[in-house]
């Protein structure tokens, strides 16, 4: 029991060093609102995950169909406050599909789709709503 207990404790403190931003601090440069942020990169360390290239989410948008620069290359993804992100695998909104809400997600990898896989660079399309 004890043991289970210091491995959740050191996955909290893991989790809590990352340095994704906090949702509620997914704010554009001109204050306006943002609805999430994708990125590029991962990390097996907690602290160094939400890394390389950015893509920031608007309010509202819809991409059934990502630029083929960012298809498939998402590994983390901070979803902001009163916000929730619909992600599908599939161009088009096929496939299957996964909603987030607010939150940090370090490490899609990590995240299952279907009875064998992850989210890790498998997004192709999402859309994004905020309240």
């Amino acid at each position: 029991m004890a043991a289970l207990a210091l491995a959740v404790l050191v996955a909290a403190v893991a989790v809590a060093g990352a340095q994704c931003p906090a949702p509620a601090d997914l704010r554009a440069a001109d204050g306006s609102r943002i609805c999430a942020q994708l990125y590029a990169d991962n990390s097996p360390y907690y602290d160094q995950c939400c890394a390389g290239a950015t893509l920031v989410v608007n309010p509202g948008t819809d991409v059934p169909y990502m630029p083929s620069s960012w298809a498939g290359s998402v590994s983390s993804l901070v979803v902001a406050t009163r916000c929730e992100l619909t992600v599908w695998d599939k161009a088009g909104k096929k496939g299957h599909s996964r909603h987030f809400s607010a939150g940090a997600v370090p490490r899609l990898q990590e995240v299952r789709r279907g009875l064998l896989g992850n989210w890790n660079d498998a997004i192709k399309g999402y859309y994004c709503k905020c309240n």
